[in-house]
């Protein structure tokens, strides 16, 4: 078997004081996807930034205090790459994987924009450039015998099932048409889809979330009322493998360590 957990840390040397330590030790993943690490290497912590039982890779963007993405692996990788060819993003910290047996795995931060910025103007550039990628890079898996898992904050939420209040985010970013129009093409076949497989999806295709983001703000995680844009996406020969796939929802708000829970899949060997 093999697991795979993605969760966005909204600041790992936060996450660490608040129980991400505890959970780190914890885990029965193979694998684990962090994004929005916001620190340097040599800013974490001894049993951060190198856990026992674990070979650590940290991408840290070039803008200090920024995004940043790290993938933990209980064997040592074959390989480790930083970013997908772009000469503006690659320096971003926003894009990892690594080469296990049979296996590329991913670590996934999608700017998360705002609507009438330059921020939402970068998030489609971004998405312009990764798409093609997503789909050479699940070709060249084929071609070797190779599967690809691509996990982490898309910060797109792919339909109305996939956040609570879907109503009113319409003309927000994060649930724009053109952003999820994108994402269904990541997930559509041919010679312009990615041809991927959103595997917790897949799983629970009748499900209302599950939510894997809530906001601070009020009481949107007593409430539930989130949004489901941590993904894990897959190419299908390994989400057919996909034998459960989960949300790590927090007991308590006051139990969390990020605004963000860990989403978590098995796969059959």
């Amino acid at each position: 078997m093999l697991t795979v957990t993605s969760v966005n840390v909204n600041g790992l040397r936060a996450a660490a004081k608040k129980g991400f330590v505890e959970w780190l030790a914890g885990t029965p993943a193979d694998v684990v996807c962090l994004q929005e690490v916001r620190a340097e290497p040599h800013q974490l912590p001894d049993e951060v930034r190198s856990p026992e039982g674990w070979h650590a890779a940290h991408v840290p963007a070039a803008a200090k205090g920024r995004a940043g993405v790290s993938v933990l692996t209980r064997r040592e990788p074959d390989a480790v790459r930083t970013g997908f060819g772009s000469a503006e993003f690659d320096g971003s910290g926003r894009y990892a994987e690594v080469d296990l047996p049979g296996v590329t795995v991913a670590s996934l931060y999608l700017p998360s924009g705002e609507v009438g910025t330059e921020r939402q103007d970068e998030k489609y550039r971004f998405m312009d450039a990764f798409l093609p990628y997503l789909r050479d890079l699940r070709e060249r898996a084929a071609a070797d015998g190779r599967d690809v898992l691509v996990c982490g904050d898309w910060n797109i939420a792919h339909q109305e099932a996939d956040l609570k209040n879907w109503r009113g985010n319409r003309k927000n970013s994060g649930f724009l048409p053109e952003e999820r129009e994108w994402l269904g093409r990541v997930y559509a076949d041919g010679e312009t889809g990615g041809g991927y497989v959103d595997v917790v999806r897949a799983l629970h295709p009748e499900q209302e979330g599950p939510y894997s983001w809530w906001s601070y703000r009020g009481r949107a995680f007593d409430n539930d009322t989130g949004w489901r844009i941590d993904l894990l996406v897959a190419n299908p020969r390994l989400a057919e493998r996909c034998v459960k796939a989960y949300v790590e929802r927090a007991a308590s708000h006051a139990e969390r360590w990020s605004d963000h829970a860990p989403v978590t899949a098995v796969f059959e060997s």
